[in-house]
């Protein structure tokens, strides 16, 4: 059984910051890819940003430039540094491994971004 779980949401004011950790456990024999995705009301789920275990990342057209995606291998964490936060960044945000050749997915944190 793997577990994901995020933390660090909250409530920021436009311009803010916020830093989401997720940490992965379990019986955990490998993890490739590792992602934040995000679902606002009424919308989608869609991809923010993701790192590959080699450090390769990329990220959504728009927080381009705003977030950052990082990981801690030995720690099975990813992180992602949220500057510059804008009202639109308002969301659900989702962790998700490919963990032992199997995608996980964690329960979700609040995100919420004041004008």
């Amino acid at each position: 059984q793997v577990q994901l779980v995020e933390t660090g949401g909250g409530l920021v004011q436009a311009g803010g910051s916020l830093r989401l950790s997720c940490a992965a456990s379990g019986s955990i024999f490998s993890i490739n890819t590792m992602a934040w995705y995000r679902q606002a009301p009424g919308k989608q789920r869609e991809l923010v940003a993701a790192i590959r275990s080699g450090g390769r990342t990329n990220y959504a057209d728009s927080v381009k430039g705003r977030f950052t995606i990082s990981r801690d291998n030995a720690k099975n964490t990813v992180y992602l540094q949220m500057n510059s936060l804008k009202p639109e960044d308002t969301a659900v945000y989702y962790c998700n491994a490919d963990i032992n050749r199997g995608l996980s997915w964690g329960q979700g944190t609040q995100v919420t971004v004041s004008s």
